[in-house]
């Protein structure tokens, strides 16, 4: 499994918004899919709402990827 960072400006970020910045999909329609189908989890649950926040220390799994959000 590899690990990724993603840094944000801002407090939170959204869940697709996330997937798109780390480059494990290739655009907001693939990440609208992905998690629908119930393929992400935060924080190791899986969670279905692409509008999501997501906050630094929260940690993302998409198929191999953990992504890890910091600022």
């Amino acid at each position: 499994m590899n690990d990724l960072e993603i840094k944000i400006r801002d407090e939170f970020i959204k869940l697709g918004q996330a997937l798109k910045l780390a480059g494990v999909v290739e655009d907001g329609v693939e990440a609208k899919y992905a998690i629908q189908d119930g393929l992400v989890q935060v924080n190791g649950e899986v969670d279905q709402r692409r509008g999501r926040k997501v906050y630094e220390g929260d940690v993302i799994t998409f198929e191999d990827q953990k992504i890890k959000v910091i600022r």
